[in-house]
């Protein structure tokens, strides 16, 4: 996957603490002031590293089999979709050429590739809520996104699924073949997972 987008935030306050913090899609560095731009590199290089490998150990609960992955997408509907959505089945099945997960409305059932099952556990949640989101309303419509936004990461794992296949140069357009956003606002994603560390004792001052 293509790196995050980073933004460095200079400190004159700050003197020897090295911290990040996920913002939306970007990854924050905050670094003193006193820092050169080699050093600058060598830590953004670092954090960014660090908050990655964090992420990427929060697999999906779903990835255990297809039992799992239904009971992780009842939990999404009944937290973000008010239960309304209640697919049949969800599984996992081989690598799609052209969609990360697919949904047939009148049988109820989604599909998720295995492309995916080593995916941040968020990325997962996204794709599945998705797909749920057909459930409620087929068409890639407003009333659709309306219900795929609210899960707080969605624009975050937009980014990450672009990035995603970008790197592989996977062709995919969207989830399922949709635009991959809607008109409709996002919502706040907030801040994710964070990382903190002190420079040696070396490294100051110069």
């Amino acid at each position: 996957m293509a790196s995050s987008p980073v933004e460095v935030r200079r400190s004159a306050r700050r003197k020897r603490m090295v911290s990040a913090r996920r913002e939306g899609d970007r990854v924050v560095v905050f670094i003193p002031g006193w820092m050169s731009a080699e050093q600058e590199r060598d830590w953004v290089a670092e954090m960014v590293k660090r908050i990655e490998a964090s992420e990427a150990r929060r697999r999906s609960p779903g990835r255990r089999g297809d039992d799992a992955l239904l009971r992780r997408a009842n939990e999404l509907s009944t937290r973000w979709l008010e239960g309304r959505a209640q697919p049949v089945s969800v599984r996992w099945v081989p690598t799609m050429r052209t969609r990360w997960a697919s949904c047939t409305p009148d049988d109820r059932t989604i599909r998720v590739s295995e492309r995916l099952r080593d995916a941040p556990g968020w990325v997962v949640d996204y794709v599945l809520v998705h797909e749920l989101g057909h459930l409620l309303s087929a068409a890639h419509d407003e009333a659709f996104w309306s219900w795929v936004y609210r899960y707080p990461r969605t624009e975050r794992a937009i980014g990450y699924l672009e990035g995603l296949n970008a790197a592989a140069s996977l062709g995919i357009t969207g989830v399922d073949g949709d635009p991959a956003t809607s008109d409709a606002e996002p919502e706040s994603t907030g801040s994710g997972p964070t990382a903190v560390t002190e420079p040696p004792a070396a490294a100051a001052g110069g």
